[in-house]
């Protein structure tokens, strides 16, 4: 839909496609593990049971904003056609009741009726249409005769206003949804695992297809996963948040270009146990929360997506798609999600770093096991002699003579 539109380069999809295809085969459980957050951003949770449905007759505007086009047409036009049809009938009534439906009454020449040219139900809905639209056509007026007319003008032009105003003002919020910017903020299908200083790290890339930035633009993950309490209580969903890496220790990013969002697995980290071989029957998943506001309209704005352990890919980096060209810094959108393969163990932070730790300690005990005095001495006139200790019965004497040194002086 976004290339129909010309807001994604078909290259970028081809690559999608291409990068799907060239992906290796990993296992996947035959049971999947049903994801909170689609890749859409939508949350795939379905609430059933509510008994408490009048709540959201409290909040009618927030509900009907809520609801789908079509059910918000529908809602809309049975709100004009009933308040038409409502005051139709009050106007036919007070002509009926003043008399003028008679023909005879009509035809006097004193006779003022409440509204002129209202002699059936019809033309009493087209004059309901014409007092609440102000149309306005000039062939059918309120008189004088009857002040009930008058009170009843009244009532319906405040009611007609008050219905534009609700309708309006859901159709605007409707248009200008902040998920509705959201659909140009693109997150890279895949998340990989790949060495970062030294260190395993989790990245993912997110881009604006805009121009227009998103201000105050704030990236924070989490990981979602069943865990157990030491009480043996069962937790289904558990909510751990993770820092993105920043020098200024915050969530803050300044997406001018697409960026390659990063959390190193350090201890700590809920991923600091997660391992190439353990990633395939992992149960959790990694959401993505993009927040931020709107700069050319001031709306807060969320985007969100969420990683499962099938797409998250282990030993590879997203490739670089940002080169300068002609003084201006130039985004290929082809290569978004482009990967390629680096040299990684397949061990989890937590068993490297305990690895590393075995080794330094094995290289302490080696160092304090070496014997003591072993190594080059100076042993006499410029000579050298192997071993820091003198032989049996010898008097130890340093290599130099101070008596020669003080002859000399």
């Amino acid at each position: 839909m976004l290339a129909r539109k010309g807001l994604v380069p078909d290259g970028f999809l081809l690559t999608r496609l291409a990068e799907e295809r060239n992906q290796p085969n990993r296992k996947r459980s035959r049971c999947q593990r049903a994801r909170f957050i689609t890749k859409t951003g939508s949350c795939n949770v379905a609430h059933k049971n509510i008994r408490e449905q009048g709540r959201f007759l409290q909040d009618v505007f927030t509900t009907m904003v809520d609801l789908k086009w079509q059910h918000s047409l529908l809602i809309f036009t049975s709100a004009f056609l009933c308040s038409w049809m409502l005051f139709a009938m009050a106007w036919w009534l007070l002509a009926f009741a003043h008399g003028d439906l008679q023909p005879r009454r009509l035809q006097r020449a004193d006779a003022v009726p409440c509204v002129t040219a209202i002699n059936s139900f019809t033309s009493a809905f087209l004059f309901s249409i014409e007092v609440q639209v102000t149309i306005g056509f000039g062939g059918r007026m309120v008189t004088e005769e009857c002040p009930a007319a008058i009170v009843c003008l009244i009532v319906q032009n405040i009611l007609g206003l008050i219905i534009n105003a609700v309708m309006l003002g859901c159709v605007f919020m409707k248009t200008a949804q902040a998920n509705r910017r959201a659909e140009t903020l693109i997150f890279s299908r895949h998340a990989v695992v790949a060495p970062r200083n030294g260190r395993p790290t989790f990245m993912f890339r997110v881009g604006d297809l805009r121009k227009s930035m998103i201000i105050s633009a704030t990236v924070q993950l989490q990981v979602i996963r069943r865990t157990v309490t030491s009480e043996g209580e069962v937790i289904p969903v558990s909510q751990l948040d993770i820092q993105v890496e920043n020098p200024l220790r915050s969530n803050g990013v300044f997406l001018v270009s697409p960026l390659v969002v990063s959390h190193t697995l350090e201890r700590g980290s809920p991923l600091y146990d997660l391992s190439a071989h353990s990633l395939a029957t992992a149960d959790m998943e990694v959401i993505v929360i993009l927040e931020g506001v709107v700069e050319t309209t001031g709306i807060s704005m969320q985007a969100r997506t969420s990683y499962t352990p099938d797409e998250i890919l282990w030993g590879r980096r997203f490739v670089s798609i940002v080169s300068e060209e002609d003084g201006r810094y130039c985004v290929d959108y082809s290569k978004f999600g482009n990967t390629l393969a680096v040299r990684m163990s397949a061990l989890s932070a937590k068993e490297l770093e305990q690895a590393r730790g075995a080794r330094e300690a094995g290289a302490e005990v080696q160092e304090d096991a070496r014997p003591q005095g072993w190594g080059l001495v100076r042993a006499g006139r410029g000579g050298f002699r192997r071993g820091g200790r003198a032989c049996e019965g010898a008097a130890s004497r340093p290599w130099y003579d101070p008596g020669r040194e003080e002859a000399a002086q």
